[in-house]
């Protein structure tokens, strides 16, 4: 049963004891960081902060900050079973013969279920207010932030040409009652719209949820193709419709039961000094220009609740978005690289610096493919390290990995150097958004790439000598 809204998703979380209610006064300025930091890095609960200073609105934070309440947030048993889902709407043959056609209904009536409903009167929409971003307790994380930052909104924009919504979540940091930064990147879908109305010469419209059920949150920091709207895929997750309302001041549609929506514009022609911000990196991402978003009105429910996280060093709260990413979108990958067997994105490596792949390998320099493959696939192009092991190494197995690395590889013949374009955020290279990137080929290499040598094989165990100990382990003694 699909949540109806961020409230829907707290009370399963208490009943799955997966909450914890603070009640005394905290401040949102580094407080709730710290508080936050140390129980992440615990792998601890959600915490619904009641009493936060200056503010009336509760704050929830670390709601996605295991794996298990990632499973929750998506209901699921585990996030594979939404790649399932995926692979068996892309299986092509199920659709070939007339009774594989009738069999196959009962998938695409559920995609004839999930596309948005618009709806005229909304709980987002119960309270209207002028704008003053003060009311709100936006975080302050970390100490040399530039200000506060909304770390959990929901961008919504038009593109002026196609009518097309887009969904995607850029941070806002607060500068005064009414303004923010919008922070953009270069290669994102909401700068590839701003551009447009800059071409065309008029203000931007701009509104931003805060506080959705599970599915539309996590969508909006999905990679998704800019041809599938945000909004259906959450329906899909969620399998139901999204309920979408008008906004009061423009004519972009916003998720019916959001918390918060703050509706407003942002000008073509007016920068400011954004940053820095304490980022998912681990470090803090440098100050730059960036659009500015004008906020005019603020609708609400009656009594919302503000969604929040921090981000900083892994293990956080973001890192099990991320991993429910690298699941559900595998089956993607597949189809494009059907030799990909498996993939990880460790969480040391923050999504866009490292991946692990393991390949069902068929040819000589078959690794390599596989990497400029990767390299030209949307955000995947952001990747640094892209690791490829053989078929029967579990990427996941990081132990395994760095063995087969550091004793596999032939520095010359295994590297691969490229350039091309790199994250915002990357740090350590010379330029901003390009530099260069490291593919390592950590398969068994073949007579036909250049090893005349041969091969050694794993120390492997006989399947009856493991049997046969496992039989008489008890007799052994050993605790």
């Amino acid at each position: 049963m699909a949540y109806k809204d961020l409230g829907d998703f707290i009370n399963t979380l208490e009943k799955k004891e997966q909450l914890r209610r603070i009640k005394v006064e905290v401040d949102s300025e580094l407080e709730i960081t710290e508080i936050v930091d140390r129980v992440s890095k615990e792998y601890g609960p959600a915490l619904l902060f009641e009493n936060v200073k200056n503010s009336n609105y509760p704050v929830l934070i670390n709601a996605f900050g295991t794996y298990e309440r990632m499973n929750l947030a998506l209901e699921v048993e585990k996030i594979d079973d939404i790649a399932n889902d995926i692979i068996e709407l892309l299986d092509v043959s199920s659709y070939i013969s007339l009774m594989n056609k009738i069999k196959s209904i009962p998938k695409l009536t559920r995609m004839l279920k999930v596309f948005p409903k618009k709806i005229s009167h909304a709980p987002c929409q119960e309270i209207i207010e002028d704008a003053d971003l003060d009311t709100l307790p936006v975080l302050k994380c970390w100490p040399e932030d530039g200000g506060r930052f909304m770390t959990l909104p929901l961008v919504i924009t038009k593109d002026p040409e196609t009518g097309m919504q887009n969904m995607g979540m850029y941070r806002l940091q607060v500068y005064d009652k009414n303004t923010t930064g919008m922070h953009w990147h270069l290669h994102k879908d909401g700068r590839s719209i701003y551009e447009k109305y800059k071409k065309i010469g008029k203000k931007m419209p701009v509104n931003v949820a805060l506080g959705c059920d599970p599915a539309v949150i996590y969508s909006a920091t999905a990679p998704l193709p800019k041809e599938i709207d945000e909004m259906l895929f959450a329906g899909f997750l969620r399998k139901k419709p999204v309920e979408l309302v008008k906004a009061i001041t423009n004519d972009i549609y916003v998720p019916a039961n959001a918390e918060f929506i703050l509706e407003g514009y942002v000008n073509i022609d007016e920068l400011k000094l954004e940053g820095p911000f304490g980022d998912h990196t681990g470090y803090y991402s440098l100050a730059d220009m960036y659009p500015v978003f004008h906020v005019e009105k603020i609708t609400r429910k009656k009594n919302p609740i503000y969604p929040a996280t921090v981000v900083g060093k892994p293990p956080m709260e973001d890192c099990y978005l991320g991993k429910a990413t690298e699941r559900i979108f595998l089956p993607l990958m597949k189809m494009y690289v059907p030799e990909i067997i498996d993939m990880n994105f460790p969480l040391e490596g923050v999504f866009h610096n490292c991946v692990i792949v393991s390949i069902d390998k068929k040819y000589p320099g078959h690794a390599k493919k596989v990497m400029h493959a990767l390299w030209g696939m949307g955000q995947m192009m952001y990747t640094k390290m892209i690791i490829v092991v053989d078929k029967d190494v579990n990427p996941q197995d990081l132990s395994t990995v760095a063995w087969k690395v550091f004793n596999n590889i032939d520095a010359k013949r295994d590297l691969e150097i490229v350039n091309g374009p790199l994250d915002a955020l990357d740090h350590a290279s010379n330029l901003p958004h390009f530099g260069n990137k490291l593919g390592i080929d950590a398969t068994k290499k073949w007579k036909e790439e250049g090893h005349s040598r041969e091969w050694p094989n794993d120390i492997i165990m006989k399947d009856e000598i493991k049997n046969l100990v496992d039989n008489r382990w008890n007799e052994y003694g050993i605790e």
